[in-house]
């Protein structure tokens, strides 16, 4: 094999080289593989498509499940796996092949270490969501002001409905516009008092005689 690379000098190779000075010479780029990578070249994959769902993914009617997969719940997957070996699978994205997501382990084989530890993801993932949906309904519920006259409802913060045509109601404004501020102190003392009280029907003149004239 030295002889080969070393002093051997084929008749396709220009101006006399030996194998190896043709490789040195060559500008091509190598590039080095992982070598966690390395062992996907020696995998099958069936060509189908499948989806992650609450138990895992399903190949040959078994499920694998994997920690990493809480919250993955609906992604279309590819699986990778040994001819002679169902004991683990390899995860790649369906639209990805060439973006690895995870191992998988079989349900059915899966040690206690394993169960704890997708149990443990599951918890944190459920803590997560209720707090997230705690944080949204707050949110989502809105705080008014107190007040102790007749008026629109006044969000706390300060933010007011607009009105048909686009302006903001004013502080003395009610409901559809009305003003519910007090009376103007240039009036005088008359319009702080309020408009006089309205006079009984039966005050009146004519109401009197039709009393008197059906009760005589």
């Amino acid at each position: 094999m030295a002889w080969w690379n070393t002093e051997h000098r084929p008749a396709g190779l220009e101006k006399g080289s030996t194998p190896r000075q043709a490789w040195e010479a060559d500008p091509a780029p190598v590039e080095d593989v992982p070598e966690e990578q390395l062992v996907f070249f020696a995998l099958e994959d069936d060509g189908r498509v499948r989806k992650i769902t609450t138990n895992g993914v399903t190949w040959r009617r078994r499920a694998y499940i994997a920690p990493w997969m809480v919250g993955h719940v609906g992604a279309r997957v590819r699986l990778r796996y040994l001819p002679h070996y169902d004991g683990e699978i390899e995860v790649f994205d369906a639209t990805d092949p060439a973006r690895h997501l995870g191992k998988a382990y079989l349900a059915q084989a899966a040690t206690l270490e394993q169960r704890r530890a997708l149990s443990s993801v599951r918890e944190k993932k459920a803590r997560a969501l209720k707090a997230d949906l705690k944080a949204a309904e707050k949110l989502r519920r809105t705080r008014y002001s107190a007040t102790t006259t007749p008026d629109a409802p006044r969000p706390r913060r300060g933010h007011r409905p607009a009105g048909p045509n686009g302006d903001r109601p004013r502080p003395g404004d009610g409901p559809g516009g009305a003003s519910t501020a007090g009376p103007d102190p240039a009036q005088g003392p008359a319009s702080r008092l309020g408009p006089a009280p309205p006079t009984p029907p039966w005050a009146g003149g004519t109401d009197r005689a039709r009393c008197a004239a059906a009760f005589p």
